[in-house]
């Protein structure tokens, strides 16, 4: 069960996880445990409605969470509920006047379209493995690989993803481990180790990159600046 909070007035709902995954993941890495005892519990909001999530995922892609929570809003006072049926009436103009690029708005209506007409089943996917999960998810326009992973994540509640494709993970890891690189085959060393609580692992991971423990760096090498003039431009 997801844990449920009122925040003004409207009930939020978080990543739920607790003593069973932190116990594994201090046995199993004494680095970690540091990090989990530091921080505490994380609080990360969930959304446990698989079309609105990826409605979110394509809306808030390469723009700040300011913008994609003012976008969201904009529907909701608009469209009120926010489903297939009435993302496909409102059409690709109406949709970009909310403030999303024409491309972002494409990707909407082509994903209501496909749920109007039964050509993609998102009950299915709550039943599927990790994997087909992501494949599936990833098959459709504006999701990649990554996406369909904090989609598993932060609405599907799947308690062991890991994504080689997330930055700040590779930077909690280098951070965390004093890798000055981590590649495929030290990534996979830790999905090992972190499974199959590797969710979990990735909350922190996150909030290490993001500096919530202090005098932690980044072992990755500083980028040396090139001395040479630039004389493209040079008459």
């Amino acid at each position: 069960m997801v844990v449920r909070k009122m925040q003004n007035g409207e009930i939020s709902m978080y990543f739920e996880y607790g003593e069973t995954e932190i116990e594994y993941l201090k046995k199993k890495d004494k680095r970690l445990a540091e990090v989990l005892d530091k921080i505490g519990m994380i609080e990360r909001q969930a959304d446990t409605d698989l079309f609105s999530s990826v409605v979110h995922h394509i809306i808030g892609q390469q723009i700040s969470t300011k913008a994609q929570t003012t976008i969201w809003q904009r529907m909701r006072d608009d469209l009120g509920v926010i489903d297939a049926e009435t993302i496909v009436e409102a059409g690709i103009p109406k949709l970009q006047a909310y403030g999303m690029t024409f491309r972002k708005a494409e990707y909407l209506t082509d994903f209501a379209e496909k749920i109007k007409n039964g050509e993609f089943d998102l009950d299915a996917v709550w039943q599927m493995s990790d994997q087909k999960a992501i494949a599936a998810l990833s098959s459709l326009k504006g999701i990649g690989v990554w996406t369909a992973e904090m989609i598993l994540l932060f609405c599907m509640q799947r308690p062991d993803v890991f994504s080689y494709g997330d930055l700040a993970i590779l930077r909690g890891l280098r951070m965390v481990y004093h890798h000055r690189k981590i590649d495929k085959k030290l990534f996979e060393k830790y999905r090992r180790r972190f499974s199959p609580y590797c969710s979990v692992a990735s909350l922190y991971l996150w909030a290490v990159s993001g500096g919530a423990i202090p005098g932690m760096k980044d072992y990755a090498p500083k980028t040396v600046k090139s001395k040479t003039t630039d004389k493209k431009n040079v008459k």
